[in-house]
């Protein structure tokens, strides 16, 4: 018998609540992975990639992604810290500023091997869908870790932690995966790769999540001190992509109050989808 169903209707899946909590985080990851590769098949069902729907769904990703990177990482990061009795803001200063340093000289390299090798030819295009899969592969993989530790904790009855709220916030972070997913595959697809690459590497960008769940998950007591770090180090680097790529990009548009329009659209519907089932 897979599942029970209780006398008052509710329907409880006797096999997933009998797993290890190892094995329930990454079933869950799983789930999240499957809504990225959702929302990166999206290029499979344009013929062309028009410029004014790639601009209204770069802006619509920025917002996503500008919103995820306080109520998914920043906010939870400040408030661990401070449940860790750390000094919370020096210690989401120090990841957030990482994040993005790691990226602007990431940036930097790549035009320093561009001006000493002529031979080595990395095109604008090349270097901004590279950046842009690794700031969401950064941005999953504490995303996994927070899935991961929150299953693990249920192992050892830490105070707050239930399967409830466990499986909300891996149907939270599943949702925003969707747009996380088209936000890597559109860009690729605009940029020339095929279909097929676009959705690969978009659904690649996810992949990262179920690894990182089970890390989190098995090393729960001991990862859970450099979460704080983590989350603001993702944090950072997604806005660094997002205000030197996503919005310059999106406000190349002629209809650039339109496309400011689908920014704030993207932000609200992730603030939102945070605050309702954070």
């Amino acid at each position: 018998m897979f599942f029970r169903i209780s006398y008052n209707g509710d329907v409880m899946f006797s096999f997933f609540l009998d797993l290890s909590p190892v094995i329930q985080a990454l079933i869950a990851t799983i789930f999240t992975w499957a809504v990225t590769m959702l929302g990166a098949s999206i290029v499979f069902f344009f013929r062309e990639v028009k410029k004014s729907i790639m601009d209204a769904l770069l802006g619509f990703s920025a917002g996503v992604m500008i919103a995820a990177s306080f109520w998914s990482l920043l906010s939870p990061a400040i408030e661990l810290a401070d449940s860790m009795n750390m000094i919370s803001w020096l210690v989401v200063f120090l990841g957030f500023f990482s994040g993005g340093l790691l990226l602007f000289l990431g940036d930097k390299l790549y035009d320093f091997i561009q001006r000493k090798n002529d031979k080595i030819k990395i095109s604008e295009k090349v270097k901004r869908s590279f950046m842009l899969v690794f700031s969401i592969t950064l941005h999953n993989f504490p995303e996994g870790l927070v899935i991961g530790v929150a299953f693990g904790s249920l192992a050892y009855s830490i105070e707050g932690s239930t399967l409830a709220s466990a499986l909300t916030l891996a149907l939270g972070i599943g949702l925003q995966n969707f747009p996380e997913g088209s936000a890597v595959s559109l860009p690729l697809r605009r940029d020339g790769f095929s279909r097929k690459k676009a959705f690969f590497f978009g659904q690649l960008s996810g992949v990262v999540e179920p690894i990182a769940a089970v890390i989190g998950a098995i090393l729960v007591l001991k990862i859970q001190s450099l979460l704080p770090f983590l989350l603001s180090f993702a944090a950072g680097a997604m806005i660094y992509v997002v205000v030197e790529e996503l919005i310059p990009e999106s406000q190349s548009n002629k209809k650039k109050d339109l496309m400011a329009l689908f920014t704030l659209i993207g932000f609200s519907i992730m603030m939102i989808l945070d605050v309702g089932l954070g």
